[in-house]
């Protein structure tokens, strides 16, 4: 056997993405940080750079606690007490007392009955929608979904499908009527914050359309939110979409990767359907949970958000998303309103995109382009995330930086 004829396939495959400039390169690999210092937060060491330091605006750390020292020692006491890994699936012999914990406390948070761990949020879209829909079932999306949620959808092969204009719940209403007695069920699926631009969706107005046509249908409409961008960066008290909304989907999905600095993702919903999908979610089933020293941590994480210094970190990040999205706009750059620390420069283009990204790299500042097919042509940006661990004069270090380019 061999790879001959497929390596030169894959290699002008990956030539052709070059040049439209889609493809995203090489890694770049940390091997370390540098703790804040000066009034400067944190900065990072590159393998390839060992002499440079640089500013990171592109992480999910929206919290910054990855890094907490009572996260960090959770996790060393659950390590040494259960050791690094479950060795098994939690069915057969893969479940631990800190999973339960964790579990327990995620439902209390958001005022549910039951949650239940993923591997990832992406493996617990990938794991629930499929397992939710079959031949009968409607599944209404927001044109700007994950992607784990085009591929879950994709997974289920649903018989019907409805794609509406991004946060166009005119067309969603639409997508309700002209479905009526053409499915007995309809999933209505949709991510809480969207994670190219910051913006939410309004669960509030869906939950309304929601009533207003649930009996036109025999199984009901339900709702599914993946708040994985909005859980610990979003609300008063980091409940997310839900909680600046005043409203509560049926199946919430999110991760414990980004705010909460761990690993792994979760639903939480009512009890009976999260016993249903722990007998029918493939990927629950099949893939091994997170370790127990993660979902320690993830407990710790958990609780330091809901307490004041998690009130105070979630005001710190809103102020500086804030002031940032303010002052890129008096320095001739295009963004979003709104107060998450997601905060889009709207480049449009590709290749000044790919120039934007390059000058702040040349001055210490890691920040990622999204280029086409990750976002629409014509949609291209440089996503900017803040962190708790930022601080006043990284910002103004990057505003200095940004001024100079000429754009």
């Amino acid at each position: 056997m061999t790879l001959t004829k497929l390596d030169a396939l894959l290699r002008d495959r990956l030539s052709a993405m070059q040049v439209r400039g889609i493809a995203k390169g090489k890694e770049k690999i940390i091997i370390g940080f540098k703790p804040a210092n000066n009034g400067f937060g944190p900065r990072v060491l590159l393998r390839d750079y060992p002499d440079r330091l640089f500013l990171r605006m592109n992480a999910n750390a929206y919290l910054g606690l990855s890094s907490h020292p009572a996260v960090i020692a959770a996790e060393l006491k659950a390590a040494e007490t259960f050791g690094t890994g479950p060795g098994a699936v939690r069915f057969i012999s893969g479940t631990y007392q800190p999973h339960i914990d964790l579990e327990n406390r995620l439902a209390q948070f958001h005022g549910r009955k039951a949650a239940m761990l993923f591997s990832a949020a992406y493996a617990a879209m990938i794991g629930i929608l499929p397992a939710l829909i079959d031949e009968d079932t409607l599944v209404a999306s927001d044109a700007l979904n994950h992607n784990c949620i085009i591929n879950a959808i994709r997974l289920a092969k649903t018989a019907r499908k409805a794609v509406y204009p991004h946060l166009n719940l005119a067309e969603l209403e639409r997508i309700l009527i002209d479905n009526k007695g053409q499915a007995e069920r309809v999933i209505i699926v949709t991510d809480g914050v969207f994670s190219m631009r910051g913006d939410h969706a309004p669960l509030d107005k869906i939950e309304a359309i929601r009533q207003k046509h649930e009996a036109d249908y025999e199984q009901g409409i339900l709702t599914v939110v993946d708040d994985s961008h909005g859980i610990g960066a979003l609300g008063p008290s980091g409940r997310g979409t839900e909680e600046i909304t005043a409203s509560q989907a049926d199946i919430l999905i999110a991760t414990l990767g980004k705010a909460l600095g761990v690993n792994g993702g979760y639903v939480v919903s009512s009890q009976t359907v999260i016993d249903f999908l722990k007998e029918t979610s493939a990927s629950y089933i099949y893939s091994n949970p997170i370790t127990s020293p993660e979902a320690t941590a993830a407990l710790a994480a958990l609780n330091i958000l809901d307490s004041s210094e998690g009130k105070d970190l979630l005001s710190h990040i809103k102020t500086l998303a804030l002031r940032l999205r303010s002052e890129l706009t008096q320095l001739g750059f295009e963004t979003l309103p709104g107060e998450h620390p997601i905060v889009p420069i709207m480049v449009r283009n590709t290749d000044k995109t790919g120039a934007l990204v390059q000058h702040c790299f040349e001055h210490g500042i890691l920040v990622t382009g999204l280029n086409y097919p990750v976002v629409a042509k014509g949609e291209q940006e440089i996503r900017l995330q803040i962190s708790a661990a930022h601080t006043e004069k990284d910002i103004d270090y990057f505003l200095d930086v940004l001024s100079q380019f000429k754009h």
